[in-house]
């Protein structure tokens, strides 16, 4: 991938059989396609899902398949008698944080739903609906009442001051929970959203589970809509910027594909205005996700939805280089940079989304989208998106994969407790909370591979220094992968070769 000034790149793709003049005109001859960066999709895919076992919390499953990993937090819930055992550690630390792990689980079952061919094919789908119920039993669990939300269990402050595996920590775990009187609709209509999403993931496997699943879905979307308050106060990591309603938008998208009931869809329609044009898509900010679905209704014909087809358009259009409405940076080197803080995140889920709408673009046979004077194909959104997962994977000026176990090549000193600290298999003895920075200060590599974590990425000069201490580059987090799990899957279509390359000069 070239180097540049993005106000003045070109964007040529070429079409496996065939030479497509775009952009500005230029082409490429056909054996440049055979030079473009070509990655194994399928073992990155089945590494991002694995991630997510070394992530659990909880009592683990036989079959886990981590082995460097123990049970842990046993006792979450106790202290106000419920059980919150299970979820996921969100990142490198052993909080679990409720807002984004259901965003993650949202984002994990579209992709199960829009592309189970294509995982199943990679013989992945199994263990990505594990992942999926791992996540959603613990949100099932976490709603205790119609209007009760536990959002987080840990106390934030205290673990991040301590450096100890999961299977020894001894730090409080404090609880955090949304009621009438102390609102997080964000929190609880991305509950919902999780939930239903994975309901519909289940219907075909596990009619009863689904049904269950979509119960406490509808229970969590009435407590986010009649006690409607922003999780600002009663957050004290995760809280909501973009207030809350594009969460719930998005969890009345996810109710209305999991039960096709009319109500959700007239509350879409009657609340469209709160659609916003936006430049990411985030834990926080679900807007385009939200477009990204609505648009796929309004093409199917429902035409009472136009305004988020424009609105995803006009996403697209910000992210895409050459595009006079372009307004996401891209490092020298072609990739996205939204901020210099887990910037990762940023790439993975607008690669889902550019990914996930040129295939809805190429089924509906629908030309591509205009962006002022510039128009962008299926094929070159797509084209885009891949450059961004090929360079994730190694296709970039450090010649490295962001992701751990992945490629020759890979960061050594990940930000994260239990990777960087001997496995309790090996070491049974306590290690504690200071004597943990021991490790954490160590220039040797982490001891256990934390196979398919990416880190937060380089910095925006492309450069990244593999060093333990870098937090904002070098930790993982779950909603991270998540939406790299759908922008692998869809690359899994067997034409990814035949969508052409994205070059620059």
């Amino acid at each position: 991938m070239g180097g540049g000034n993005w106000g003045v790149m070109t964007m040529v793709f070429v079409v496996l059989g065939c030479v497509c003049a775009c952009a500005y005109g230029v082409s490429l001859q056909e054996e440049s396609l055979l030079q473009s960066a070509s990655f194994d999709y399928g073992e990155a895919l089945g590494k991002a899902i694995l991630f997510f076992e070394g992530q659990r919390s909880g009592k683990l499953p036989a079959e886990q398949r981590v082995g460097w990993r123990g049970d842990s937090a046993l006792n979450d819930g106790k202290l106000e008698n419920v059980n919150l055992t299970g979820g996921f550690y969100d990142a490198g630390d052993n909080v679990k944080f409720g807002f984004p792990m259901a965003f993650t689980i949202t984002l994990l079952s579209w992709a199960a739903l829009d592309y189970e061919g294509e995982i199943s094919s990679v013989n992945q789908l199994e263990h990505l609906r594990s992942t999926i119920s791992w996540g959603a039993d613990f949100l099932v669990r976490a709603h205790t009442s119609p209007t009760t939300l536990y959002t987080q269990i840990g106390d934030g402050n205290s673990d991040h001051r301590c450096w100890e595996r999961p299977e020894d920590m001894d730090t409080p775990r404090t609880l955090y929970k949304i009621t009438p009187k102390s609102p997080g609709t964000e929190a609880a209509a991305e509950a919902a959203s999780a939930l239903s999403a994975a309901s519909a993931v289940f219907k075909r496997v596990d009619i009863n589970y689904s049904r269950e699943l979509l119960k406490t879905a509808r229970s969590l979307f009435e407590f986010a809509d009649k006690y409607r308050g922003s999780y600002q106060a009663s957050c004290p990591f995760y809280c909501s910027y973009s207030g809350y309603q594009d969460e719930l938008l998005w969890a009345a998208a996810w109710l209305h594909r999991a039960t096709g009931d009319d109500k959700y869809m007239n509350y879409i329609v009657s609340n469209q205005g709160w659609s916003q044009k936006v430049t990411e898509f985030s834990w926080d900010n679900k807007f385009a996700g939200v477009q990204a679905l609505l648009a796929k209704q309004y093409i199917g014909g429902n035409k009472n939805l136009r305004k988020f087809k424009g609105d995803v358009e006009s996403f697209v259009c910000a992210l895409m280089p050459g595009s006079s409405s372009v307004q996401v940076k891209t490092t020298p080197g072609g990739l996205l940079f939204t901020r210099d803080g887990s910037n990762l995140q940023y790439v993975t889920t607008a690669s889902m989304v550019l990914l996930s709408y040129a295939k809805l673009l190429e089924l509906a046979q629908v030309d591509g989208v205009q962006c002022g004077s510039d128009h962008f194909t299926a094929t070159q959104i797509r084209a885009f998106a891949k450059s961004q997962v090929d360079y994730i994977l190694g296709d970039n000026p450090m010649k490295m994969s962001y992701m751990i176990g992945f490629g020759p090549k890979f960061p050594q000193q990940l930000h994260h407790r239990g990777a960087s600290v001997p496995s309790i298999r090996n070491h049974r003895a306590k290690i504690g909370c200071n004597a943990g920075y021991s490790y954490y200060n160590s220039p040797s590599p982490n001891p256990n591979v934390h196979n398919g974590a990416l880190v937060g990425g380089p910095n925006f000069d492309d450069g990244f220094r593999d060093q333990r201490s870098d937090y904002s580059h070098s930790e993982p987090s779950t909603y991270m992968n998540a939406a790299f799990v759908g922008s692998l899957a869809a690359l899994l279509g067997g034409n990814e070769a035949a969508v052409g390359e994205f070059v620059t000069s």
